[in-house]
């Protein structure tokens, strides 16, 4: 009889978790996503509904709905962000630390540093940083 050898199971590689932080920050982020998809649509179809039954091409036409269509396309990348940061993935913890970070300067400008806006970016910005580890 010959002897067989095993090779030795290997634990599977451990997930990094998910903090709860990012989880609800993720979850938020989608629903803005959504949000604008929601208005992209809506805006798109509304001013094409517009143009079609003989509005003036003031007020809409073929620049409305372009305006429809990338609002559209911009809830759509806030949408992939939202599973980004769900899935754990650098890409969207940087995306989303870039944001913040325009947001605070923007705040910045206009002189809020004192207004319920600057307090919750910088709170999500610095969380954002001390959570960094667990992004793929």
């Amino acid at each position: 009889m010959t002897a067989t050898t095993y090779a030795p199971a290997t634990a599977p590689a451990p997930q990094p978790s998910r903090p709860l932080g990012v989880a609800i920050l993720s979850v938020l982020v989608g629903i803005y996503g959504f949000l604008v998809f929601l208005a992209g649509l809506l805006l798109a179809v509304g001013v094409a509904v517009i143009a079609y039954l003989g509005a003036p091409s003031t007020i809409a036409g073929y620049s409305g709905v372009l305006v429809g269509v990338i609002v559209l396309i911009i809830g759509l990348i806030i949408l992939g962000v939202a599973v980004g940061l769900w899935r754990l993935r650098m890409w969207a913890l940087v995306l989303a630390i870039i944001f913040t970070f325009v947001e605070l300067v923007v705040y910045g400008l206009a002189g809020a540093f004192v207004s319920l806006g600057f307090i919750l970016s910088l709170i999500v910005f610095v969380y954002l940083l001390a959570v960094h580890r667990h992004f793929l």
